[in-house]
């Protein structure tokens, strides 16, 4: 076949898989077959005959669209036009050779035409080197009907017209070659316009994207092009990557709101995984508060034991989660089970422990009741028999000896922790005999105590046995407490001692805070307030601590002086 006649043929067959409007769906192949089968039909305006064969021209079709197949000749007045192909990019019809149109008049055209007509076109116009098929837009004159810049560029998206480059996006039997427009994409990110157009630019009209879904691809282009947002609940974690991926910064906030909108217990350990791997802090945070919230409800999800094990020690170091140790555990004991099976390992205690690795240390074991260990992580297998012995010995004997594992109560309540203090002084000294330091006292409003200040040793650094709990008066019911321990450094500072768990304070109730200490005499208080107010620095919000008398054997403090000089809390 001559050169000519060969581009010639790749000009038609570009033209020939136009679909209406021209915007073809996209096709993983350079060229489509058409899917109409026309025939020629003679030209208007008499054109010249050629070896017996007229100058084929395309029936009306699609509303006036105009493809013109003109013979033409050189011309020093009119400079070489180049076919435009359906694919965007220019024909392979010799760029060299001059044309001009030799007839003025114009009629309507259709751009469906079978592969075969097309070559048959070709083969009816005599194979001068002078002689080149020139077509104009496969939709003459479709920017009439846009009024508007943003009307104009929404109809080039995904569209072969005028486009200029093409993207084989995804891999396998799923690519999808897209149709695109440089300049669109440069003003939309700097990505693209580094690629096309920085100092290491692309040439390749066609551009391969292995690692992006179509949807998702597909989802950028049509922002690019019309601000338009096309997200849901399969495509938003794929078009946030792939939004990322380009720098399309407004791209990424519509895909984190939407994800915002949709945050639910049952899918908050996915979603916090997907945060933190795109390197969405504010998800990330929103994602961990709603654990807090809703921690059994969370740890219940299917998708809980599909997170790494970073995710993992990120809950587990957490002090707000709103759920007993225990649960934790047995949480953990099943992420341990559902990653030992993704590592091939067999799901023995000693891969748990293994697989479970630092995330094991941040379980609180002090925080269970005696009955809860002894009945669980004591007899996992998990555990060590030195952990299991020295734990056991916490929760059985005084002075409690050290464990490896955390002892700091988790709170389940999001905000700033708050004091109150009702001494004005500090003195020395106090003595203990096994007698409970007690003052009763009530709230304004509704608050969450989660522990107490309490005085220490007069003597140096001193380590103390301490009973903490909080009574509701009228009932005698104790609502909360713990026996632990705590060190002081011979300090006339207080020392945190803490509940297991927040406890609810209701206003205008009377309640007794109570502290049994077993050490050496202590610093306490003096020239005490009935009344103490705190105010929250954000809001203004006051929470007002009236203090009164607690009947009975309360080792002798009272309002003006004593022990238990401090309520730590939560508003």
């Amino acid at each position: 076949m001559a050169a000519g006649e060969s581009n010639s043929r790749s000009s038609c067959l570009n033209l020939s898989n136009s679909g209406p409007l021209g915007n073809a769906p996209p096709s993983n192949s350079a060229h489509s077959s058409p899917a109409s089968n026309r025939g020629a039909v003679g030209a208007a305006g008499g054109m010249n005959r050629s070896a017996g064969n007229s100058n084929p021209q395309s029936g009306p079709e699609n509303g006036g669209g105009t493809e013109s197949a003109v013979r033409s000749t050189p011309s020093a007045q009119n400079p070489p036009r180049q076919s435009v192909g359906q694919s965007g990019a220019t024909s392979g019809a010799a760029s060299n050779m001059t044309a001009t149109s030799s007839s003025s008049s114009s009629s309507s055209a259709s751009t469906a035409s079978s592969s075969a007509d097309a070559s048959a076109a070709v083969a009816s116009l005599p194979s001068s080197p002078a002689s080149v098929l020139v077509y104009r837009e496969p939709v003459y004159n479709w920017q009439a009907t846009k009024s508007t810049v943003k009307e104009r560029f929404a109809f080039l998206f995904n569209n072969e017209v005028l486009s200029d480059v093409h993207f084989l996006v995804g891999k396998g039997m799923g690519v999808q070659r897209i149709p695109a427009h440089r300049f669109a994409l440069a003003v939309g990110s700097a990505v693209f316009d580094a690629m096309f157009n920085g100092g290491m630019a692309t040439t390749s009209t066609e551009i391969e994207l292995p690692d992006v879904e179509p949807a998702a691809f597909l989802a950028l282009l049509k922002f690019l092009y019309s601000d338009e947002v096309q997200i849901g609940p399969e495509t938003v974690m794929t078009t946030l990557y792939t939004a990322k991926k380009y720098a399309v910064p407004a791209l990424e906030a519509h895909c984190v709101e939407f994800l915002k909108k949709n945050l639910r217990a049952d899918n908050a350990f996915m979603l916090l995984t997907q945060a933190r791997l795109f390197d969405e802090p504010q998800l990330a945070s929103l994602c961990l508060e709603n654990i807090d919230k809703n921690t059994a409800d969370a740890l219940a999800a299917e998708g809980f034991t599909d997170i790494d094990l970073d995710t993992l020690v990120a809950v587990l170091e957490r002090d707000t989660l709103g759920v007993r140790e225990v649960r934790l555990f047995g949480a953990a004991v099943r992420w341990a089970e559902a990653e030992a099976q993704r590592q091939q390992l067999q799901p023995t205690p000693e891969n748990k422990r293994r697989v479970l690795g630092k995330a094991l240390a941040l379980i609180r074991f002090p925080l269970m009741t005696i009955e809860e260990f002894a009945a669980g992580p004591a007899q996992s297998g998990i555990l060590s028999d030195r952990e299991v012995v020295s734990l056991f010995l916490h929760f059985t004997v005084n002075p409690k000896p050290h464990v490896e594992f955390i002892d700091r109560p988790r709170c389940c309540l999001r905000g700033k922790e708050c004091s109150i203090t009702r001494f004005s002084q500090v003195e020395s000294r106090w003595g203990y005999s096994g007698t409970s330091d007690r003052i009763r006292f009530s709230v304004n409003r509704r608050i969450f105590v989660v522990g107490f200040g309490l005085y220490g040793s007069i003597h140096g650094p001193t380590d103390y046995q301490v009973n903490i709990q909080i009574i509701h008066t009228d009932s005698n019911t104790v609502l909360g407490q713990n026996d632990t321990g705590f060190s002081c450094d011979g300090t006339a500072s207080t020392f945190r001692v803490m509940f297991k768990e927040p406890v609810e304070i209701l206003p205008s109730v009377n309640y007794i805070a109570c502290a049994t200490l077993k050490g050496p005499d202590s610093h306490y208080g003096t020239k005490g307030m009935r009344k103490v107010t705190h105010e929250a620095p954000a809001t203004g919000t006051k929470t007002c601590f009236t203090f009164c008398y607690a009947a009975g054997n309360n080792n002798g403090t009272s309002v003006e002086d004593g022990q238990i000089p401090e309520v730590i809390f939560y508003t």
